[in-house]
């Protein structure tokens, strides 16, 4: 996944969207200064992760992929799970994707401190180019996985990547729509068996 679908599947506490958001951001132990409800959100992240790993639509998807990206696909289907996510946005919540956008951007703005280095350092451009609510287009989806390929240190087939969404488009699609039902009810379930908040 990516930012849009961990917010989304966060449901609608605000320290889960927190760390829906920042999950991708922290890896192994969780910082020893990090709030309580603020870690469980990034726990309901990595759950996400592996929940969506297993999962046959995803599978399904990431062998969609070209056999010369495999090792990229699940980067590259997080990506277009968003675009999927956004563009139908208004058939899984009552809330615009605009101002859903504009929350999540506030919401790290107003936690800025206990946000990892990384993601404090790309939130100016996320927030200025609209990248929650620019993941309608397929385009900015291209453009986002070129960018993604410059950044990382070894070479890797990302860039290009995005015109395989649009090679076989109907069947991410379908793909898509099987699995965010089951994520939803997943960490729907998972915030509920974790019982009343602190």
């Amino acid at each position: 996944m990516n930012f849009l679908a961990h917010a989304w599947l966060a449901g609608d506490s605000p320290a889960d969207r927190l760390g829906g958001l920042m999950g991708d951001f922290v890896k192994g132990a969780l910082p020893a200064g990090l709030p309580p409800d603020i870690a469980e959100g990034v726990r309901l992240h990595r759950q996400i992760d592996v929940f969506a790993e297993t999962h046959p639509a995803f599978r399904r998807s990431r062998a969609r992929v070209s056999p010369e990206r495999r090792r990229v696909a699940g980067v590259m289907v997080d990506m277009f799970y968003d675009h999927f996510l956004a563009l139908h946005w208004d058939r899984f919540d009552d809330e615009p994707l605009g101002r859903f956008s504009t929350t999540m951007y506030a919401l790290m703005d107003a936690n800025g401190t206990l946000l990892p280095p990384r993601l404090a350092a790309i939130l100016p451009r996320m927030r200025e180019s609209d990248w929650l609510g620019s993941y309608r287009s397929a385009d900015v989806i291209a453009m986002a996985l070129d960018r993604m390929a410059l950044r990382l240190r070894r070479a890797n087939p990302l860039t290009g990547s995005g015109a395989e969404l649009l090679a076989d488009y109907a069947g991410f699609e379908a793909d898509f729509f099987e699995f965010i039902a089951a994520a939803e009810a997943f960490a729907a379930n998972c915030r509920a068996l974790r019982g009343p908040r602190y």
